[in-house]
């Protein structure tokens, strides 16, 4: 349908929706970082909270709705220790608000392919009246090489087909490509594996990135603790203002919350005095 232009010249355009911060509702987003980072427990969190439970991850308020979380990659076994783990920081009535409006199919072994009508159409049926939706991992819902440009537009565009005509975001998690691990630089963009199109074609990227070495020295936190930490951030948002980057903490069961770091203050260089006598005096 073609926009009407001068009803759009004159009239106040409604107000945005954004299921996530920054991610307008009805589009296809991205969470990438490397492989162990906590990518699924954090959208699992996320999950959980826009079906009505509580804000652990510190993200601000978020519009609650009916969501779902098709994990492909773990045991169900897997997901029930998560799910235990964050049951034991709700309330029973929070338990009961998360159970009523999230759904969580496991999928390893069924081998998803969205490119597969039957499994688009399966997909897009799960997702009607939904919120938001979780695919854990990219990987996992295709056969595609993820290097070629045309085949993972044509994967991006299943999503899109299906966020468009349901209404409902969807979610994709994904892995950091190893040369922008191994340079500390999973905040970007370009961190993302495979073609630039899964970075190009969708209008928000986030992403969980491991503290590096040199960051836990800046922060004053000791090697042995280093793997608790991850930094969250937005590196992509085409609507809305810039979301600033904060750090998380894992606690028991792998389970998220900020953490409460202080910058570890630089001492500036000892300035040494200038000896009385002149420089080719030893």
């Amino acid at each position: 349908m073609a926009l009407d232009l001068l009803q759009a010249f004159q009239q106040r355009p409604p107000e945005i929706d954004y299921v996530l911060p920054n991610m307008v509702a009805g589009t296809v987003g991205a969470i990438v970082s490397p492989g162990g980072a906590g990518k699924s427990m954090f959208a699992l969190q996320l999950a959980a909270q826009i079906a009505g439970g509580p804000d652990l991850l510190g993200l601000g308020e978020l519009t609650k709705g009916p969501t779902v979380f098709l994990p492909a990659e773990d045991p169900p076994v897997a997901i029930y220790h998560r799910l235990h783990a964050l049951g034991a920081m709700l309330t029973g009535d929070q338990h009961r608000r998360i159970a009523a409006g999230l759904l969580i199919e496991p999928l390893i072994g069924r081998c998803p392919d969205i490119m597969s009508m039957a499994w688009f159409d399966g997909i897009k049926q799960v997702a009607e009246g939904k919120r938001l939706m979780f695919l854990d991992t990219l990987r996992r819902f295709h056969i595609e090489d993820e290097n070629a440009s045309g085949p993972m537009a044509q994967v991006i565009g299943r999503m899109e087909t299906i966020a468009a005509e349901t209404g409902c975001s969807i979610v994709f998690l994904h892995h950091s490509n190893k040369g922008a691990v191994s340079m500390g630089a999973g905040d970007q963009q370009q961190a993302s594996r495979g073609s630039s199109v899964l970075v190009d074609n969708i209008r928000w990227q986030a992403y969980l990135s491991s503290m590096t070495l040199a960051e836990s020295e800046q922060w004053g936190v000791c090697e042995a603790r280093r793997g608790f930490f991850v930094r969250f951030g937005i590196s992509k948002a085409n609507y809305g203002a810039p979301f600033p980057e904060r750090w998380l903490r894992r606690h028991e069961g792998g389970v998220l919350k900020p953490a409460v770091l202080e910058r570890k203050i630089q001492k500036p260089p000892v300035k040494l005095k200038a000896a009385a006598w002149g420089d080719d005096d030893w």
